[in-house]
């Protein structure tokens, strides 16, 4: 049940309205940003929403049966706010929004939330941006605790890890570059792969503070999983995180750290199991 002040509910009952319809984007930075259907800036809550064309949702759908909500956004890459480099870069990705309908002749009577969700991953076609808008139900479909698994399930680093990554992370910066996507540190003399499925963090240039998995390596040269949302430049700072690959001989040969893996290898596989279904089937049909 959605709650509405009396006033807007009022204005929602007569014979004609003036309604405007708000989006508010909070980034995984913190950044927060509005925009509205209207033809001039309003300012909700102390938040500015700009008038922004282009910006089309689809049909708003609610179940009553739980069922993950499903909504489309779609809209033209904006200046000094939704820019082309920032959603290649991913700092839309899983932001949190909220969508609600105002009065805009009298904002003072509150506002109807409509949805609340986060962004799904962001598509970008030139200048033209989809993101798919998950409702709160998506986290009833999300599965809540852990199966056995043969590779280790921790995250490199963190808490059931315990594994220190100082002297696994390498401090350099770039000598050379081939795409945003492919870069030569000629400090980085580790054996072929040893950062791969690792993450670089940048530390200066203009993809500072942001991160992303390297899906190669080898003879100093980087390759990362998606190109950077920025130029890369020779020059440009950064620091270089060892890669687990999460078997037990890594956890063991590489980190010394066979204690803390997480990861069941033993445990029989359903090809294992299968395998002996079918091998005993086998023999009693030679008996």
């Amino acid at each position: 049940m959605r709650v509405i002040s009396p006033q807007l509910e009022a204005h929602f009952a007569s014979d004609m309205t003036t309604l405007a319809t708000c989006w508010k984007i909070i980034r995984l930075d913190g950044e927060e940003l509005g925009f509205t259907d209207h033809d001039q800036v309003l300012t909700v809550d102390g938040l500015d929403y700009d008038s922004i064309a282009g910006f089309t949702p689809t049909t708003v759908e609610s179940k009553s049966n739980m069922s993950v909500d499903n909504l489309e956004v779609e809209g033209q890459t904006f200046p000094s706010k939704i820019t082309e480099s920032d959603l290649l870069a991913g700092m839309y990705d899983y932001a949190e929004i909220e969508i609600f309908t105002v009065n805009y002749e009298d904002l003072s009577e509150g506002k109807l939330v409509v949805k609340r969700g986060r962004l799904g991953e962001v598509t970008l076609n030139q200048q033209l941006f989809t993101a798919e808008v998950r409702g709160l139900t998506q986290h009833l479909s999300q599965t809540i605790g852990e199966v056995y698994s043969p590779s280790c399930r921790a995250v490199l680093g963190d808490a059931r890890c315990k594994k220190s990554l100082t002297g696994f992370t390498i401090t350099t910066t770039v000598t050379a570059v081939t795409s945003n996507q492919t870069f030569t540190s000629s400090a980085l003399t580790q054996a072929a792969g040893y950062f791969t499925g690792g993450e670089v963090e940048w530390t200066s240039g203009n993809n500072d503070g942001r991160r992303m998995e390297v899906k190669e390596f080898a003879s100093g040269q980087l390759v990362l999983a998606l190109p950077m949302g920025k130029s890369i430049q020779v020059g440009d700072g950064s620091k270089v995180i060892a890669g687990c690959d999460k078997t037990r001989e890594t956890c063991r040969t590489k980190f010394s750290n066979i204690l803390n893996f997480r990861g069941e290898p033993d445990v029989p596989g359903v090809d294992q199991l299968l395998m002996t279904a079918g091998t005993m089937d086998k023999g009693n049909r030679n008996g």
